[in-house]
């Protein structure tokens, strides 16, 4: 029995209450170059919003000034925020040197906390440049 009450009580914690507010989170887009030779292939700029609800996180963003076509987008978590960390889902991307930024997925408990916690981040390749173009921390808007 305590081990039933202690379940839903956790699982009351990780769920928002109904008529919770969403929580915002943006990013700016930038280029970071992972070496000098990157130096030439990436520039451009962009911001992305990140809305939060329950566990579905909706993005909506753009982009322009790239060097080359946009190929795709995709959120990464990272260890630590600045470093590189795998992709945990794909967004839709505009094929071109500006463009916009969409997508919809429904997040872990895990993932939500490493959104909060500044783990998560957009990432843009484009033709140019298939390991970045440019890159954004989701933040939380207070």
């Amino acid at each position: 029995m305590k081990t039933a009450l202690l379940c839903a009580a956790l699982l009351a914690c990780a769920s928002p209450a109904p008529g919770q507010p969403a929580s915002t989170f943006k990013a700016r887009l930038s280029p970071v170059p992972i070496d000098i030779a990157m130096q030439a292939t990436i520039a451009g700029r962009g911001s992305v919003t990140a809305t939060l609800t329950g566990s579905t996180l909706a993005l909506t963003g753009s982009f322009e000034g790239l060097k080359s076509p946009a190929t795709t987008a995709a959120i990464h978590r990272s260890p630590v925020r600045g470093v590189r960390g795998p992709e945990i889902a794909a967004l839709t991307t505009t094929h071109d040197a500006a463009g916009t930024i969409t997508g919809t997925i429904e997040l872990t408990p895990q993932q939500i906390a490493d959104l909060r916690g500044g783990r998560l981040y957009v990432q843009l390749q484009s033709e140019k440049a298939p390991d970045g173009n440019l890159w954004g921390w989701l933040l939380e808007k207070r």
